[in-house]
C-alpha cells in the first residue's frame, strides 16, 4: 500500500475451521464526514485470497459510521448523500434536534449515532472468479458521520 492510503489491511489467519476461508481487518483514515471508497483495496485482499467462489461479509465495528454500495463514477454522487444526510438529522446544536439528551460528545455525536441506525453497519457480497460482485459503477464505502478524522475498522470475512 502507497503511504498515502487512507485504507490499511491488518493480516488475520487465513484458515477457520473446515472449510477454506480468511479473515483481515481494513483501517480508514477519514478526514470527517464523508465517503471513504475502499473497493480498490477489497479487490487486492480478494484477488490474492486463492479463493475464487464465496461470499465477502463486511462489518464496520464503530457505532458513529456505516457501509454503502454506491456510485463511484461521479463525486457529485456523494456530497448529494452526505447532504441528504446532513439534512435529515441536522447537527445537535441546530434548534431542532433540541430534544437530544446524549450531548456530551460535542454536537456531531448523536447525530452520527442516528445516521448510523438508519444506514447499513454490514455488507455481503458474491464472490466470483475471485473477485467481488460489483456492477460496473458501484464502489464499497465508508461513510463517516463524525466531523473529526478518525481511524475506522472494518472487519472482513471471506469464504
Amino acid at each position: 500500500m502507497s503511504s498515502g492510503s487512507p485504507v490499511a489491511g491488518l493480516a488475520l489467519p487465513g484458515l477457520l475451521g473446515q472449510g477454506r476461508a480468511m479473515q483481515t481487518e481494513f483501517e480508514i483514515a477519514t478526514r470527517g464526514a464523508g465517503l471513504y471508497e475502499f473497493t480498490r483495496e477489497l479487490r487486492r485482499w480478494v484477488g490474492g485470497s486463492g479463493i475464487r467462489e464465496g461470499l465477502l461479509t463486511l462489518l464496520v465495528r464503530h457505532t458513529s459510521c456505516s457501509l454503502l454500495i454506491q456510485e463511484n463514477a461521479d463525486p457529485s454522487v456523494q456530497a448529494d448523500l452526505r447532504e441528504f444526510f446532513r439534512r435529515l438529522v441536522p447537527p445537535g446544536d441546530d434548534a431542532s434536534m433540541s430534544w437530544l439528551r446524549h450531548t456530551s460528545e460535542g454536537p456531531d455525536d448523536m447525530p452520527a449515532h442516528i445516521k448510523a441506525a438508519m444506514l447499513p453497519v454490514s455488507l455481503s457480497i458474491p464472490v466470483r472468479g475471485g473477485a467481488p460482485v460489483l456492477g460496473s459503477w458501484q464502489g464499497v464505502y465508508l461513510f463517516e458521520h463524525r466531523d473529526r478524522p478518525h481511524r475506522r475498522r472494518v472487519a472482513a470475512h471471506l469464504a
